[in-house]
């Protein structure tokens, strides 16, 4: 593979394989398939190799330009874009974003899509569900963690409960004395 930034690591992704160089030195290039088990041997080789680029998520979404880009002056929010650049990574996570904002059943990251959809254009949604995506993928990769469905009734009542909590420690005079958080079942609220 050609070597146009030292100090880069590259991907190269082909039709027949993907060539991925962490370093210039030979042990440091790898050729994979196309296959699934390819892929995986492929992640499992960059995470042994310990890249560290992006320190957080945060990070990695800002280099692939799918963090908004916010201005302020004196406090004022003057302009919060998702500043343009094309990365084959941005675009295929942005049409990956897409595809879920056409699922017709119920998933956390569509209806994700839909309530930002709702509140701006599809653009922005588009956008927003790109960056929840690359968060997904960075913590796959880097923090070796599954993807696990946030069960959204679950979420919701553990919101609630937590609220209900904040609310009682704020304010115990207005409730009643005597009312403990076993009383009202939330006990397992507190993470």
């Amino acid at each position: 593979m050609e070597v146009v930034n030292p100090q880069a690591a590259g991907i190269d992704l082909g039709s027949r394989s993907h060539w991925v160089a962490v370093g210039q030195s030979e042990p440091d290039v790898r050729e994979y398939g196309v296959f699934n088990q390819d892929l995986f041997a492929m992640a499992d080789w960059l995470k042994e190799k310990g890249i560290k680029k992006f320190k957080t998520a945060k990070h990695f979404a800002s280099w692939l330009r799918l963090a908004p880009n916010n201005k302020v002056s004196g406090g004022k929010l003057l302009s919060s874009k998702v500043p343009k650049g094309s990365n084959r990574l941005k675009i295929a996570l942005r049409n990956a974003a897409n595809a879920i904002g056409n699922l017709k059943e119920s998933t956390p990251l569509r209806d994700f899509f839909q309530r930002i959809s709702s509140r701006k254009r599809r653009v922005s949604a588009i956008s927003a569900t790109a960056r929840k995506l690359a968060v997904i993928i960075w913590n796959m990769v880097v923090k070796g963690t599954p993807y696990v469905n946030p069960e959204g009734y679950l979420f919701l009542d553990q919101k609630r409960k937590l609220g209900l909590v904040k609310r009682i420690k704020k304010h115990p005079d207005i409730y009643r004395d005597g009312l403990t958080e076993d009383d009202l079942g939330l006990k397992t609220a507190e993470f």
